[in-house]
């Protein structure tokens, strides 16, 4: 059967917007009945009703976050930064926070804990990602160990990683990862799937019973062409990744090939970046440098609506949630 996405890309006259003042969206969840949720830099979520109306709900332990520069806010981190997030099994918010390195859990009305900011006696990291598996585990990556975070970007450094949360603690599952960003499973949850956004790549993972990781091989080509940031399958197996600072959104298909679906990136800003990490000499200003429109630096993915045919995109420099129709439907995630 011939892949729906061969020869598709996104019309650009179809991409409508929600939200607006947003700050840092760059993670977003979908509920069933058409509601969002996103990350949001302030120091919180922000509900977004199907009717567009909208709320900022901020966490209990920060202060709102004032931070307004780039060099305050992308390079220093300040204040907390909600990056990843996922449902725990109550419907609350399981938060990789940036700012903070740490795991939260953030209930509807902001009140908030820490969940998890050392392993080992040592702090966690720049915490990225978070999801559930249908065990109830919960999963977490972490781009980096190295301070200041921007470090990693320059050199390169496989010191990321991915911790497994279950009822015997947290543990490291599989480390020495370059720039761990966003993980998947498959359907049948017997391979994990995780962007190595600074290596530009995908890597997949068996996993075992016990929750341990195995056999990581690299999926697709060893460069999709950009800095893979969130990646998410579609019902037919297709893993779609937004291409962060080129903003691109490619997808990969079962047979490796790299099919581009849109393509919002500025060119010279993209050629120089592309230039810099081949010749290893990445920079926070070269990265400031490569930025799109619709959503600049495209960081994430999601599909939602009745039929899982709707895609947001989530971004760290937008103010709004940019969405289209898909012809195929996304993978169902868990809720709660």
């Amino acid at each position: 059967m011939p892949n729906p996405l061969a020869g598709w890309q996104v019309d650009r006259s179809q991409i409508r917007f929600v939200g607006e003042g947003l700050e840092r969206p760059e993670c977003i969840l979908a509920e069933r009945d058409g509601t969002l949720w996103s990350a949001d830099g302030r120091g919180g979520v922000v509900r977004i009703d199907p009717d567009g109306t909208q709320e900022l709900i901020l966490q209990s332990t920060v202060a709102r976050n004032e931070a307004s520069s780039f060099e305050e806010r992308y390079v220093n981190t300040q204040g907390s930064l909600p990056n990843g997030l996922a449902f725990d099994a109550g419907g609350n918010f399981l938060i990789a926070n940036f700012g903070t390195d740490s795991l939260e859990l953030t209930t509807r009305s902001g009140e908030t804990r820490t969940l998890l900011d050392s392993i080992d006696g040592k702090p966690i990291g720049k915490a990225n990602f978070v999801t559930r598996d249908s065990r109830g585990r919960l999963w977490l990556t972490v781009t980096t160990r190295m301070v200041p975070w921007t470090r990693h970007v320059e050199v390169m450094s496989y010191d990321g990683y991915i911790a497994v949360i279950d009822e015997k603690g947290a543990r490291i599952v599989a480390d020495g990862l370059c720039g761990t960003n966003e993980l998947r499973f498959d359907p049948e949850e017997e391979f994990l799937y995780v962007a190595e956004t600074t290596a530009r790549r995908v890597s997949r993972f068996r996993v075992r019973p016990d929750g341990s990781l195995s056999a990581r091989e690299t999926y697709g080509p060893e460069n999709v062409g950009g800095f893979c940031d969130g990646i998410a399958f579609d019902a037919h197996g297709n893993l779609w990744c937004a291409l962060i600072m080129s903003d691109r959104l490619v997808a990969l298909t079962p047979e490796g090939d790299v099919l581009t679906l849109l393509d919002d990136g500025d060119p010279q800003g993209t050629a120089a970046l592309d230039r810099a990490w081949e010749e290893r000499r990445v920079t926070p200003e070269i990265m400031a440098g490569a930025t799109g429109t619709l959503a600049p630096w495209l960081a994430s993915l999601t599909f939602g609506g009745p039929d899982l045919k709707t895609v947001y995109l989530g971004s760290l420099r937008g103010s709004r949630i940019p969405y289209f129709r898909s012809p195929v439907a996304g993978q169902p995630l868990i809720y709660w």
